[in-house]
């Protein structure tokens, strides 16, 4: 039995290290290079440095993280041009080494700032950064490669085959880092808001009516259910499709068809440009050199010089065989957290949509439209007078509107609301918060109970029992919006 194991682990990691076309990860660098560029240009153009990150007085803090602060407006907006800066260095393999590094670095200091600018799209732009910057991506097709080209040329030394190679397990982690992306989105969809009710995108597509052609489309009743169960049926399906080398061309047409209505219905940014990019990885690894050939209206071309077999490398070199085993293994690691980080919501039970334990991370992308309106009563312990504090006075609209319905970041501010109040000389206080909360339509529900002391409460990993269950009743049918 153990022989046997240990004979399928030898092959699965030969398979693993079987050198394959460098070129998909080269064309991945620079593809992703470009649009993260474009992306931090984005932000400078849109002033989002400014009203996003620099400007609030009151920043909610992810947990742990509570010592990361943003820079000064003008070192903020430096900042922003030098990961332009880096995006294209990285684009381009120059100085790889350091500039993929330093971009990833920059892009997660920027996401830890503020919770309140949490999107799942710039969480895997963070993470397929990072991937990038420990990957040998700069073998092709990049200044660095060309440096090295012409130090040996003056040398008079040959080029080496693995120059052009790869390891298969940098497909596979990206493979499966998107394809988890995709079938988690999917998963996410199997509840009846979704599925039953076509909820939330009927109120989203309810107020889209405007928009020619598709706009009078949007009106027929059952197409926002049909178009929830599209949405379902692509995401949990789309993987084994772009697996499948006889449908791929096909559903890549797809996989754009669906991003780009997605871009022009709700504006989310760059992710579907990212989804869009990333979906290249399903293709064969010599895709842009038979891409390449077609342009030039000439044959496929040669083929990357073979190399050496995998077993025959881990036999020369007993310590890379370590080396290599040790690489596997944290792979595998970061595989299995990110497939137990969208799974630990069902650790706390419930509507995850309503209690949001477990929301971030996880891919649940659109499927909940949730607002609603908190006040904090602040209440001295010494008289017993009770201050009504409308989150406005300490808020960004723009924050006010994401904490409406995030549980963690109404606790953050009661703490914050109950530091500034002891700091003016109210004395001990108790900070209360009246919710109304609505879920894909619903009727206003309280989502906190109003009776507990959140100044009180410390944030954490565990149950937050201080929220209220959700409500029962399904939601209500959208009219559109004519």
């Amino acid at each position: 039995m153990l022989a046997a194991v240990r004979t399928h682990a030898r092959r699965l990691e030969n398979a693993l290290v079987r050198p394959i076309d460098v070129a998909w990860l080269a064309a991945y660098r620079v593809l992703f290079g470009l649009a993260l560029a474009v992306s931090m240009e984005r932000f400078l153009a849109y002033g989002w440095v400014e009203s996003l990150i620099v400007g609030p007085r009151v920043r909610f803090h992810y947990w742990g993280f509570g010592w990361v602060e943003p820079l000064s407006s003008p070192a903020m907006h430096t900042l922003f041009w030098v990961l332009a800066g880096l995006a294209l260095a990285m684009a381009a393999g120059f100085a790889f080494r350091l500039t993929a590094p330093l971009f990833a670095a920059g892009l997660t200091y920027i996401q830890l700032i503020d919770v309140s600018t949490y999107l799942n799209h710039y969480y895997l732009a963070g993470l397929l950064a990072w991937l990038l910057a420990i990957s040998p991506a700069n073998r092709a097709w990049s200044v660095d490669a060309w440096l090295r080209a012409r130090w040996r040329a003056w040398r008079g030394r040959e080029g080496d085959a693995t120059e052009r190679e790869v390891a298969a397990a940098w497909l596979v982690l990206f493979r499966a880092q998107i394809g988890i992306v995709y079938v988690f989105a999917g998963l996410a969809k199997a509840q009846s808001d979704w599925l039953l009710h076509g909820q939330p995108l009927g109120i989203w597509l309810g107020a889209s009516t405007h928009l020619p052609v598709l706009g009078r489309l949007f009106t027929i009743p059952g197409v926002p259910l049909a178009m929830s169960w599209f949405g379902f049926v692509f995401d949990t399906t789309i993987v084994l499709w772009l697996s499948w080398r006889r449908t791929r061309p096909w559903a890549y047409a797809v996989v754009i068809a669906f991003h780009v209505l997605t871009r022009l219905l709700f504006d989310i940014g760059m992710f579907p440009i990212i989804m869009s990019l990333s979906a290249l990885v399903f293709f064969e690894a010599s895709w842009p050199r038979a891409l390449l050939a077609r342009l030039r209206r000439r044959e496929h071309g040669a083929p990357p010089p073979k190399a050496a077999d995998a077993t025959d490398r881990a036999a020369a070199s007993p310590w890379r065989a370590r080396l290599t085993r040790a690489a596997l293994a944290l792979g595998a690691l970061y595989l299995v957290v990110q497939v137990l980080a969208p799974l630990r919501c069902h650790a706390y039970g419930g509507n995850v949509l309503w209690h949001e334990q477990g929301m971030r991370f996880s891919w649940r992308v659109m499927v909940r439209a949730k607002g609603g309106a908190n006040m904090f009563l602040v209440r001295q312990k010494e008289t017993g007078r009770v201050y009504h504090v409308p989150p406005r006075d300490y808020l960004t609209p723009y924050q006010e509107n994401e904490m409406s319905g995030q549980p963690d970041l109404v606790l953050q501010l009661a703490h914050h609301i109950r530091r500034d109040f002891e700091a003016r000389g109210f004395g001990p206080v108790e900070v209360h918060v009246e919710s109304q909360v609505s879920l894909n339509g619903r009727r206003g529900a309280p989502l906190i109970d109003p009776q507990v002391d959140l100044s009180a409460i410390e944030d954490g990993l565990g149950p937050a029992t201080w929220l209220l269950p959700a409500p029962n009743e399904p939601p209500p049918p959208t009219r559109p919006v004519l």
